[in-house]
């Protein structure tokens, strides 16, 4: 028989090689981690930090480190009693209606091509090719069907008895919802898609009971579908309303942010104060108010999100 001290021993020496093997797993696992933490640190943290940072000073990054100064909150007061900011900031904010608009056209679709299309995949290609498609071809292209005299849209328009036909993106009344029809094309293949994948989880069970209880077409989609689908249309509407704000390159190839500055929105402007004026305190200010813009939104959805999302 083994004495107490022996068995006491093998305790202490088991332990070392636990504490041990779970050094060794913690290290492999920061290993593998560490090319994305590093990433992340470098290109995501360390911007926001130091967008906070400037956004206090009046630097000008040509004139290098040294010519930056603490103003305070003076760019932040400068930036809210801006009518072009604030314009901007309005504009973004109607531009955040075509996430409802399109989210619910995606979903009609989806149900439509999940059930009564033949073809059904070389539907799904179709939709989604805006979506992998170039920004900068698509502004383009839609540059030429939007031209006011000249442009296939008009052309057909005038073709058929419209006498005032919309200027499109050379009115200021039409330039914003010429963007929003534009945004709505490109992102439906992506819900469109996703919404397909959520249709197709749902029990057919569900929808039999509702026919044998004589419910509609119109109640079974309000009913069943529709809550049964909210995750989906959560993640949907978060990604929604982050793309929104950052609509940089579709507005500087289409519009510019015109005509009179009716297309410009808060992150056009910034580009335009950061790398046209090289105002890089004043830009950093207006990264700093759509940072917490979005953190507000984010956050009022996830705790929204309790109350109408069906796990």
């Amino acid at each position: 028989m083994r004495s107490g001290s022996e068995a006491s021993q093998e305790r202490v020496v088991e332990e070392k090689k636990a504490r041990m093997n779970s050094w060794k797993d913690n290290v492999s696992g920061y290993l593998f981690i560490a090319p994305m933490l590093i990433g992340s640190t470098i290109l995501i943290l360390y911007p926001i930090v130091a967008s906070f940072i400037l956004s206090l000073t009046d630097w000008n990054f040509v004139s290098g480190l040294e010519g930056a100064s603490f103003v305070g909150l003076d760019n932040f007061i400068t930036l809210f009693n801006n009518p072009v900011f604030l314009k901007g900031l309005v504009n973004n904010f109607i531009l955040l209606l075509v996430v409802p608009g399109g989210l619910l056209l995606s979903l009609v679709l989806a149900v439509i091509i999940n059930k009564n299309v033949y073809f059904k995949d070389g539907f799904k290609v179709i939709y989604f090719m805006p979506y992998i498609s170039s920004t900068v071809a698509i502004a383009l292209v839609f540059q030429v069907l939007f031209h006011p005299s000249e442009g296939p849209i008009n052309q057909f328009l005038m073709s058929i008895g419209v006498e005032n036909v919309p200027q499109w993106i050379a009115d200021p009344a039409w330039a914003l919802p010429s963007v929003m029809i534009i945004i709505v094309w490109t992102q439906i293949g992506f819900q469109l898609i996703l919404y397909i994948a959520a249709l197709q989880n749902i029990p057919p069970e569900l929808y039999e009971a509702a026919e044998v209880d004589g419910a509609s077409a119109l109640y079974k989609f309000r009913k069943i579908t529709v809550p049964l689908v909210t995750p989906t249309t959560f993640l949907l509407l978060i990604q929604g309303i982050v793309h929104t704000f950052k609509v940089f390159d579709l507005i500087n190839v289409l519009t510019e942010g015109g005509p009179a500055n009716a297309t410009t929105i808060p992150v056009f402007y910034l580009y335009e104060q950061a790398f046209e004026e090289l105002k890089t305190g004043y830009s950093s200010a207006i990264a700093v108010v759509l940072f917490i813009i979005l953190v507000v939104i984010t956050i009022t959805q996830w705790f929204g999100q309790k109350k109408w999302v069906n796990y």
